[in-house]
């Protein structure tokens, strides 16, 4: 029994596609690299916005074109959250898999190979727990590996699915934590990125006993921990933010002083629309306080253009807060108008062509900014995690330093007296830049 899964989409559909792969291989099953080869095919999917679910729903029946002897199982997020209508609208997947409890792919798998046609959307159990635990088979870049230490949201912004795709918030122990963590550095890991739908929320629904935050509970946790290895926090709500998570960056630099911050706007009645409760001013000076701290931080965010309601003098209050955050890296989304979301029916829509236009206008406006916050690091000495050999180039690798997030950001082109090991920490030197990306000298000895 073979199968091919194409995890598609996010990091987080990463992680389920890997546990999905550890669960699958423990029942006999085999992994191939071709879909061709295969006797079942699993799409994971993505149902968070409308791109992304018309993506998936044409990445299934491509399969059904180009391979029509096989199985295809339709997994994740859409088909967690349209199980009923896809059971009746698209045949050409023979069995659709939600991801609120994956312990039940190994069923799934089976059901589609005996040419069942169900829909497995078992109930999410009460913590998430991974399998295999940092023995699963890894997706991610080498030496990288993403840990999710919680699953679901309770932040409920307006224009988001994710609450009702993936549940409310519901985080891991930290003793479970750890032990994937020191599972993964045994493996020879050197990064581990931490993600859930907001980790400033992690441990919100433990019971109150005081203290400090789970989250940094947790960071003190992997900061005893000996050796030389990375760890990255992803997605952190600015609204939870922790600020005594800037004192462990200070004391550890292992802890890396990378923020993904998802803003959204600089709009205070559309911030209020979205359901946040930050503004513009809470946010610059959530930025001031950070950079005061650690002088070499990186922020990486995202904001949203074409939100209902958005005037042109809400724009333009993005426009300014972009101008005055400087942030290191920012993504730019059109808003996907969801079914279940409070904002599904505001009114005040904005033409798409229009948002469109502002998104163009944000991104043009972000590439002198990266470009200048990317160019502090020339003539430093710093660390590189290295990712691979650049073929029919002896001595040239691609690496990323701690401002580089793995498969968002720029990459370093790391140059070497000898070909570098992917998966491996190198000293080097910055001393160009290249647009978003960087050029560094390996330092002889590394």
């Amino acid at each position: 029994m073979r199968y091919f899964l194409d995890p598609f989409g996010c990091v987080k559909n990463q992680v389920d596609a890997e546990t999905m792969m550890a669960l699958l291989d423990e029942s006999g099953w085999e992994a191939v690299k071709e879909p061709g080869a295969a006797d079942l095919i699993i799409v994971n999917s993505c149902g968070f916005i409308e791109s992304a679910k018309r993506e998936s729903i044409d990445a299934v029946l491509a399969c059904r074109r180009d391979y029509p002897g096989a199985r295809i199982l339709l997994a994740g997020c859409l088909a967690q959250r349209y199980a009923a209508e896809l059971s009746q609208s698209l045949p050409e997947a023979d069995v659709l898999f939600g991801n609120a409890d994956l312990s039940s792919i190994p069923q799934a798998a089976a059901a589609a190979l005996e040419g069942s046609r169900r829909a497995f959307i078992p109930p999410a159990p009460l913590q998430p727990e991974p399998v295999q635990m940092g023995a699963r088979p890894l997706l991610s870049p080498p030496g990288s590996a993403y840990v999710k230490i919680a699953e679901g949201c309770n932040n409920r912004c307006s224009f988001c699915a994710i609450p009702g795709i993936r549940g409310p918030l519901r985080s891991r122990p930290v003793s479970s934590v750890l032990d994937e963590c020191q599972a993964l550095l045994a493996r020879g890991i050197r990064e581990l990125c931490l993600i859930g739908q907001d980790l400033g929320s992690y441990g919100g629904d433990f019971p109150a006993a005081g203290g400090s935050a789970p989250l940094i509970e947790l960071l003190r946790t992997l900061s005893a921990l000996e050796g030389g290895f990375w760890v990255r926090l992803l997605y952190i709500h600015p609204d939870n933010f922790p600020l005594p998570l800037l004192n462990l960056c200070q004391a550890d630099s292992r802890l890396l002083p990378y923020f993904d911050l998802p803003f959204q706007h600089g709009s205070a009645a559309v911030l209020r629309a979205m359901n946040r409760r930050g503004d513009a001013a809470a946010y610059l000076t959530l930025i001031e306080r950070i950079r005061a701290a650690l002088p070499d931080a990186v922020i990486r965010s995202t904001v949203m253009t074409g939100f209902p309601g958005e005037t042109s003098a809400d724009f333009q209050a993005l426009l300014d807060f972009q101008d005055r955050a400087r942030l290191d890296w920012l993504g730019v989304f059109t808003f996907s108008r969801e079914e279940d979301t409070p904002a599904y029916a505001m009114k005040g829509r904005v033409p798409k062509k229009l948002a469109a236009e502002r998104k163009r206008l944000i991104e043009e406006r972000q590439i002198p900014i990266t470009g200048e916050r990317m160019s502090r690091f020339t003539g430093r000495e710093l660390t590189a995690l290295t990712e691979e050999r650049i073929e029919g180039e002896e001595g040239l690798s691609l690496g990323r330093l701690f401002c580089q997030a793995p498969e968002v950001d720029g990459a370093t082109v790391l140059h070497a007296d000898q070909d570098l090991r992917p998966g491996e920490f190198v000293r080097c030197k910055v001393f160009a830049q290249a647009g978003f990306d960087l050029e560094a000298a390996v330092t002889p000895g590394r």
